[in-house]
């Protein structure tokens, strides 16, 4: 059984949910406004739904489906929110998807994990195409695509209903070759394989 990866960057390290995590991820998940603009997370957010959520990564994982990682600071350890991507391996392609707990806003924590994530998508699962959607109002969520380099592509208009008001989804995607052409050099991103060993992508 392969394990999950462990990413690392200058600031942090994305490694698997273990059950230690249940009642963090409750308390940081069933803040109103991670919710708010959060497609997949009700409110309130119990923490039955927490252990859910982590117990089904696993399996998940196995079946080739999802890759979802806690975000976490190298110093410290402090978990800050989730990111994962949804795979499609038939078409070799991702969905990238994430939260950030309301602590931990301001700091760049999505953008710089997003981009371990997407260092993995590209590297070792090799992905041919990664793309995420926010809904409009979220603008810092569209801001952290836009640093990820990637394109925006669309917009649905009226697409989804949360809390009872209907709201636009907004597109962007990235390519491989986009991607290996801006490489995000300033970023040092390492994996851990299951003996321990580290290769840079």
């Amino acid at each position: 059984m392969k394990e999950l990866p462990t990413l690392e960057t200058a600031r942090l390290v994305l490694r698997p949910f273990a059950k230690a995590d249940i009642d963090e991820v409750a308390r940081l998940a069933g803040a109103r406004e991670v919710a708010r603009y959060t497609l997949h997370i009700p409110h309130p957010y119990q923490r039955h739904m927490a252990e859910s959520w982590i117990a089904s990564h696993r399996e998940r994982y196995d079946e080739g489906v999802a890759l979802t990682l806690a975000v976490t600071e190298r110093q410290g350890r402090s978990l800050v929110g989730a990111m994962g991507l949804s795979v499609d391996a038939g078409n070799l392609t991702g969905e990238l998807g994430y939260w950030i707990g309301v602590p931990y806003w301001g700091r760049g924590y999505a953008t710089e994990a997003a981009q371990a994530v997407l260092a993995h998508g590209f590297g070792p699962l090799g992905l041919e195409r990664i793309h995420a959607c926010h809904l409009a109002p979220n603008l810092a969520s569209g801001r952290v695509m836009q640093k990820l380099g990637m394109v925006q592509e669309g917009v649905l208009r009226q697409h989804v209903v949360k809390w009872g008001i209907r709201y636009d989804l907004i597109y962007y995607g990235l390519l491989r070759p986009e991607y290996l052409a801006t490489q995000h050099q300033s970023v040092t991103v390492s994996t851990t394989d299951t003996v321990g060993r580290k290769s840079h992508e």
